[in-house]
């Protein structure tokens, strides 16, 4: 079996977001997958995905603070600077973290760990809303 949909997120503000029962609750199919893949693919290049702690609300915060002191808007050498300040670091921060996930499906759910969690990192200050492409794959 194979599906292929888009998925809509709605704007959020710059930084770390928690997005996994958004991403499983919008996914049609997904229970009826025992064992399968799903793909995570987001539609932006100022955005990323990733997979990191689900519990604690403070490592959201952290890792955007650590990625914020290191990737300022005011670097001398970004020429990327006529749609604002936060738009090239936007861009080297999805960059590093990935604009895409492959996850493993098992008894209609995400395969995560106990602390795991999908996030999708904002990286510009009105980045408004984002798209996914979620391919699944599975039986």
């Amino acid at each position: 079996m194979w599906r292929q949909q888009e998925l809509r997120l709605a704007p959020r503000p710059r930084g770390f977001h928690l997005i996994t029962d958004e991403v499983a609750d919008g996914l049609a199919g997904l229970r009826e997958v025992s064992t399968g893949l799903l793909h995570l693919q987001l539609l932006h290049t100022s955005a990323s995905l990733t997979l990191n702690e689900n519990a604690d609300p403070d490592v959201r915060h952290d890792l955007d603070a650590f990625l914020r002191e290191r990737i300022p808007g005011d670097l001398p050498y970004f020429r990327h600077t006529l749609e604002g300040p936060d738009d090239m670091p936007a861009h080297v921060c999805a960059s590093l973290l990935g604009t895409q996930l492959t996850l493993a499906v098992r008894g209609g759910r995400l395969a995560l760990g106990t602390w795991q969690g999908l996030w999708l990192g904002e990286h510009r200050d009105h980045g408004g809303a984002r798209r996914l492409i979620a391919t699944l794959q599975g039986e």
